[in-house]
């Protein structure tokens, strides 16, 4: 728990609706009392509403390894507006460091571990409203997926990116560095010169600092209404990170108050606001995972397919890696996400009258914030609507005999790929990794990765490590590779992920054998294979599902409860969650 800063004066009382005066008010709650009395509160604190602080703070991640301090902050600012703020800790997985390593199994269920926890204090401690800190891919989803559970008030805190590393005169960040093994392969640089990026690339604390899946979620959090307007791009060690911390513990106290909860402002609407700035700003393909896995949380219909469709009339405007040079403290510097909903808003994009955890519509919000517009800026990685860098924006969802519920591609060059041709299969990451660094890749291949699913992993492994040393290798756009696993948010290329239903629960993909023709078309959003219905269903009969990878322990027990990643890989019993 946090230093606890000198109490405040005796408030006058918190209605007696509120959960925590189960715990606070009458003779027979006195043991209870006692307790919080052990931990340095007082009667001040026992009558003002009780704000639990959700803080994954990890020395295992430079994404997290700060955020004690961005709660602090936030403990401060509850307690000094009238609040009783209570911080508890929750889990976190390194994305980075785990990824191409069989710990990668871990990081999707570190999401449902997350809310799960998250859920279980609140729920467990009385508690009447949430700040939830992010810093790690996966704690922001899931921190917001414990909001929307518990339907506490609750105001989502981003821990913010780290600042880009300099290297050879040019910036750099961990992208670079995984691209850098690939073309250490290939002689295209030298392992001293790699040595050299690595010490270098990643300079503090703070989540990956490109438009990876971290400041896609975090981005998101504002578009959706978790989180105030230009909360997420102030970096993870500015002044201005911290001044984001206590206007949320200070918003923490006001939700509270005002009894404005997630169940009030998350509408379909809100949704369809977080793709669109997705698709604008060339976000992770993970934001499908998690929007999905969000909303089926909320019970809000939100299908796969409705991605193509905002992509389809939503253009791309920002240039950020991993597609482009730019990182999230280049867009801070020019306005934040603000000034990407001023463009989408303006351009009749967003739902202006979706609410927001301020109170305020989304319209309000923009107009109170009121950021620069993009053509008035000298800003050459953000472009207007009617001069986008492309057309449709950059998710794809594709379908067809081998993604029958769908799969996921980012696009972040050319927008008109095709390819057809024989696949190499391979039956997991390991195996398609040695290839690749093997050099036996060649322009045109076709990769297949399967048993990567959420069952089958289990946990959907990311596979930053395989597609960056094909783009390493200078195939980005030349090779194509799709898995039911996942890609890191860094991933660029050619790159097909999600593929539904996955091997282990019979989906296409188990059916593929090497040399079978793969159709991949982006235009006509098309992934099959040259095989008829019944040649497909007669090959799945004479093939067994594999045995799980882990029998016991919480591997063995995640993998059993996912549902398919076209509604989101959820766990959650009583969210929608396919299988099939």
């Amino acid at each position: 728990m946090s230093q606890q800063p000198e109490q405040q004066s005796p408030a006058e009382g918190k209605p007696d609706d509120l959960p925590s005066t189960e715990v606070t008010e009458g003779v027979e709650r006195a043991p209870h009392r006692a307790m919080f009395r052990a931990m340095g509160y007082d009667d001040a604190d026992l009558s003002s509403p009780m704000i639990g602080i959700a803080n994954p703070a990890a020395d295992i991640t430079p994404c997290n390894v700060h955020l004690d301090d961005v709660a602090q902050s936030a403990y401060d600012a509850i307690d000094e507006t009238g609040g009783m703020p209570i911080e508890f800790g929750t889990i976190t997985i390194s994305d980075a460091i785990s990824m191409g390593t069989e710990g990668m199994k871990a990081s999707l269920i570190s999401r449902e571990v997350i809310a799960d926890s998250v859920e279980l204090v609140a729920f467990g401690e009385r508690m009447d409203g949430l700040v939830t800190i992010g810093g790690c891919d996966k704690n922001m989803p899931g921190m917001m997926m414990a909001a929307i559970r518990t339907d506490l008030p609750s105001v989502f805190l981003y821990g913010g990116s780290i600042m880009p590393g300099e290297h050879d005169g040019r910036e750099v960040t961990i992208q670079n560095v995984f691209e850098g093994v690939g073309a250490v392969a290939t002689g295209e640089m030298s392992e001293e010169e790699l040595d050299e990026m690595e010490r270098h690339a990643c300079p503090g604390a703070g989540s990956c600092g490109g438009m990876f899946t971290a400041n896609t979620m975090a981005s998101i959090s504002e578009t959706i209404g978790f989180a105030p307007l230009g909360s997420s791009s102030p970096p993870a060690e500015d002044d201005d990170r911290y001044e984001v911390a206590r206007e949320s513990g200070e918003l923490a106290v006001e939700v509270v108050e005002e009894q404005r909860k997630p169940s009030d402002f998350l509408t379909k609407e809100s949704f369809e606001n977080a793709i669109a700035l997705q698709v604008a700003v060339g976000g992770s393909t993970n934001a499908v995972l998690h929007l999905l896995a969000m909303a089926a949380e909320a019970g809000i219909d939100l299908d796969i397919e409705e991605f193509n469709e905002i992509s389809a009339r939503t253009p791309k405007i920002a240039d950020l890696q991993p597609g482009g040079e730019r990182v999230m403290n280049d867009l801070h510097e020019v306005g934040g996400v603000p000034v990407v909903l001023r463009e989408l808003l303006s351009a009749g994009l967003l739902h202006g009258d979706a609410l927001t955890v301020t109170g305020e519509t989304i319209a309000e919000a923009i107009e109170r914030v009121d950021p620069p517009a993009i053509e008035d800026l000298e800003a050459d990685f953000l472009h207007t609507v009617d001069d986008p860098i492309h057309e449709r924006g950059a998710i794809r969802i594709l379908t067809g005999n081998l993604a029958p519920d769908g799969a996921v591609i980012k696009i972040t060059g050319e927008d008109h790929l095709h390819h057809e041709g024989p696949v190499r299969i391979f039956e997991n990451e390991e195996n398609a990794m040695e290839y690749v660094q093997e050099g036996h890749v060649e322009s045109g291949d076709v990769i297949g990765i399967r048993n990567e699913g959420p069952c089958g992993g289990p946990g959907m492994r990311e596979m930053l490590g395989v597609t960056s040393a094909v783009a390493g290798q200078g195939h980005a756009e030349d090779v194509a590779l799709f898995t039911d696993g996942r890609f890191s948010g860094a991933t660029r290329g050619f790159s097909i992920g999600h593929v539904a239903p996955e091997a282990a629960v019979g989906g296409p993909i188990a059916a593929l054998e090497d040399g079978d023709t793969v159709t991949i078309d982006i235009d006509d959003l098309e992934l099959s294979v040259d095989l008829s219905d019944e040649e497909l269903e007669a090959r799945l009969e004479d093939k067994a599902l594999p045995e799980p990878s882990y029998t016991t322990g919480v591997l063995a027990k995640y993998g059993q409860q996912f549902g398919s990643a076209a509604n989101g890989a959820v766990t959650n019993p009583g969210a929608k969650q396919d299988r099939d």
